[in-house]
């Protein structure tokens, strides 16, 4: 069941360059929880977790640049993974207030686990969902940078892929995500699109298709987890096809200070789509 809460929904020009589509849920409440979204996801995509924390917490949900409806870069520049770091931050200091509590899933785990590094004094909790980081890749740096120039100098000449109504979108999320509801991927379609000539595109830039310059690596995402003092969260889905080794998310963990790690029985590697009101319960439980 899709959440009857609707949030506010604004616009915020960041000292960064863009402005920000930032959902916000609950108005009085004295603590923040900032719910950050992954790769080609949106704000409206934490709903149903959101409306369910919104009785206590004071719920910020923003869309990253070049997701939803947040503005793209322009023309020269690329989406450098710190370029969300610093996002971030200036949305956290415009929109938080009382005690924190970050939560990110994949990608903005990453995105949030580094803010969490850098401004660690601001954290009460973290949690990640499904948001360890991905596989470090074995690749050299020269082919991944010849990788990625070849890829941005085609993007922009690539003519995209156009869906022809709502049920073709559905289908694709479907298809991609077997555990997502009929229901759900209805909504995704409502909020994450936006009609064209000739039918419908995803809200997302397409330049995130390709492949950056940088490799992930484990050693450089330590420094930050090893700068958190709060406590960590680490919520992954027991059915996930994306979830990394268990050994190795073991050792990422030794990383934090404080973590611990649970499953979600029946749920993929997109939780919050598949078990919002476990993970809303999750979240609440930890965020005290």
């Amino acid at each position: 069941m899709i959440a009857p809460l609707a949030p506010r929904s604004r616009r915020l020009a960041l000292p960064t360059g863009l402005t920000y589509r930032v959902l916000e849920w609950g108005a009085d409440q004295l603590d923040t929880i900032v719910l950050v979204h992954g790769f080609l996801d949106l704000g409206y995509g934490w709903e149903e977790v959101a409306a369910k924390l919104a009785d206590r917490y004071r719920v910020i949900a923003p869309d990253l640049r070049g997701h939803g409806d947040s503005d793209w870069i322009g023309a020269g520049g690329y989406y450098h993974f710190f370029d969300y770091v610093a996002d971030l931050d200036a949305v956290i200091a415009r929109t938080a207030r009382g005690r924190l509590t970050m939560v990110g899933h994949s990608m903005g785990g990453n995105v949030v686990s580094y803010w969490c590094g850098m401004r660690a004094a601001r954290v009460h909790a973290a949690v990640l969902v499904e948001g360890l980081g991905p596989p470090e890749a074995h690749v050299s740096l020269p082919e991944r940078t010849a990788q990625w120039v070849h890829g941005w100098a085609q993007a922009r000449l690539r003519v995209p892929r156009l869906m022809s109504g709502p049920g073709e979108a559905v289908g694709r999320l479907r298809a991609n995500d077997p555990h997502l509801t009929d229901e759900r991927a209805h909504r995704l379609v409502e909020v994450g699109t936006v009609a064209v000539p000739g039918g419908l595109t995803w809200k997302h830039d397409p330049l995130h298709l390709t492949a950056g310059p940088y490799l992930y690596r484990r050693d450089v995402a330590a420094q930050f987890w090893a700068k958190i003092h709060a406590p960590v969260l680490v919520v992954d889905g027991a059915e996930s096809r994306l979830r990394i080794p268990d050994a190795e998310a073991t050792a990422r963990m030794a990383s934090f200070k404080d973590a611990r790690r649970v499953m979600v029985a029946g749920a993929g590697h997109a939780v919050q789509r598949h078990d919002p009101e476990k993970l809303a319960a999750l979240i609440a439980a930890h965020a005290g």
